[in-house]
């Protein structure tokens, strides 16, 4: 083992007495089900390497595909989903994607070779409109189960987890019509991505609902730094007060173009991102966003794929979860 087991670290993460752990990691038949699984969750938990004899034990491997981990909302999902798995006894298998890299196919082939008994995909080609589903048509036919999470898409027989987008959108723009802005702008990456279609269409939605003498105002750019920088520099120029970005990556590009222009945040202009990732409020000024309730999406999304793993449960029903705002420092009155 890569390090020395601590029995008494193990009980206390496992609710256990040391004794007991000791019986389990002995292989000793006398431990009920339940408890056994907890111990070898906390032996997952706590970093160490399960003893050979007891690996057999555990239960199957869960492949969890993601699009990236430099955006920290994606290894926050990693975690959660992750953690979900282990407590149900599976063991997760990480393919994450990158440029001129690994692609979702080549990733989803590669994992189906370990012997997976199910998959989660996490905004992936799923969530693109325009791509060929024909991927997940064969997971189905090949009776693979697996979920998505934040990319609903009818044309796949899968149950989806997805942050209410249209209600983030409503969020964001009640806040800032109620602090009096009224040239609202909305920037998002590609809009062939069905969370950005309806953040993009709910928002325009809002402009005739809450704005009727106002215009839209968007740009549609990439989920990065860079395409918060760009995207900030289109809207600015129409004369925008504030900006609901769809990402917090875009954010922040959108905040370093305003303090390059020399314009100050949020006493110029007013920024709100969406997914609170976890280094969010220690920005300065801290990132007014829409929370994704990420635990809450991997816990169903996870249990709901283990059903189906083990025929407890043949529906399989999407959810959708609601965000919430988190007001912080980025958001102020226009002024004048």
């Amino acid at each position: 083992m890569a390090s020395r087991i601590r029995l008494s670290d193990l009980a206390e993460q496992a609710g256990v007495s040391t004794a007991t752990v000791s019986r389990v990691l002995n292989g000793r038949s006398e431990v009920a089900d339940e408890t056994r699984e907890a111990v070898l969750r906390a032996l997952d938990l706590l970093g160490y390497e399960r003893p050979e004899k007891l690996r057999e034990r555990s239960g199957g491997l869960i492949g969890l595909i993601v699009p990236e981990l430099t955006n920290p909302v994606f290894p926050q999902f990693v975690q959660h989903l992750s953690t979900n798995m282990l407590q149900q006894g599976f063991t997760p298998l990480l393919g994450t994607q990158f440029a001129a890299g690994s692609t979702e196919d080549s990733l989803v082939e590669a994992i189906l070779h370990q012997g997976v008994d199910g998959l989660v995909f996490v905004s992936g080609l799923h969530a693109d409109l325009n791509a060929d589903t024909k991927r997940y048509e064969s997971l189905v036919r090949n009776s693979i189960p697996f979920v998505t999470i934040n990319g609903s898409n009818d044309k796949i027989d899968a149950p989806d987890f997805s942050t209410d987008d249209r209600n983030a959108v409503t969020q964001a723009m009640r806040h800032l019509v109620g602090l009096g802005h009224k040239r609202i702008a909305f920037t998002s990456g590609p809009l062939r991505f069905s969370p950005a279609r309806a953040k993009y269409e709910r928002y325009l939605e809002c402009v005739e609902e809450m704005l009727p003498d106002s215009e839209p105002i968007t740009s549609e750019t990439l989920f990065t730094v860079e395409g918060g920088q760009a995207a900030a520099r289109t809207v600015l120029d129409q004369g925008a007060t504030a900006i609901i970005c769809a990402s917090d990556i875009m954010a922040l590009g959108t905040i370093r173009y305003c303090i390059d222009q020399g314009m100050n945040v949020p006493e110029d202009v007013s920024v709100i991102g969406f997914d609170d990732s976890s280094v969010m409020p220690f920005l300065s000024p801290a990132l007014t966003t829409v929370r994704q309730p990420v635990p809450a999406i991997c816990h169903a999304a996870v249990r709901t794929l283990v059903a189906h793993i083990k025929h407890t449960s043949n529906q399989m029903d999407s959810a959708t979860f609601k965000p919430e705002l988190v007001v912080r420092e980025t958001t102020a009155p226009p002024r004048g």
